[in-house]
């Protein structure tokens, strides 16, 4: 059987500070090191939104010591699949690039509470993605 990259997959949302790092979260927590996630925002936010942080937790994902970052564009063409999340056209678009727009409320200003079921909503999206990709989690 040839080996294959793994596959390289990069989250999107304006402040990369609740969405797309509970994404990136589940995305690691899951497929360990059958795949590659990263993320990012097009107008990163001062810090992890504590909400987005706490429900993590819950759960057993530490995104403590993540940080809001800037996309460039190398790290989206180097992506192999990129999921977009409310960030309409401040989102690069690049020719050969998979491409996937996550409808998803915004967890910014919310507490905990409110938080959960969009953290529940991401858990199955990426469980579906991974699937997708083909990459088998036992988690």
């Amino acid at each position: 059987m040839p080996d294959r990259e793994p596959p390289t997959v990069l989250f999107l949302c304006v402040h990369n500070a609740g969405r797309s790092q509970m994404a990136l979260g589940w995305f690691t927590h899951l497929a360990g090191e059958q795949a590659t996630a990263w993320s990012g925002g097009s107008e990163p936010g001062p810090e992890v939104n504590a909400a987005a942080v706490a429900a993590m937790a819950e759960v057993g994902i530490d995104i403590a010591q993540e940080y809001p970052k800037p996309w460039t564009n190398e790290i989206v063409q180097a992506a192999d699949v990129v999921i977009t999340m409310g960030c309409g056209d401040a989102c690069p678009l690049f020719p050969g690039t998979r491409y996937e727009d996550w409808e998803l409320e915004d967890p910014a200003g919310q507490d905990v509470s409110a938080v959960r079921p969009i953290r529940d909503e991401i858990e199955q999206r990426v469980r579906a993605l991974l699937d997708d990709l083909g990459v088998l989690t036992d988690r």
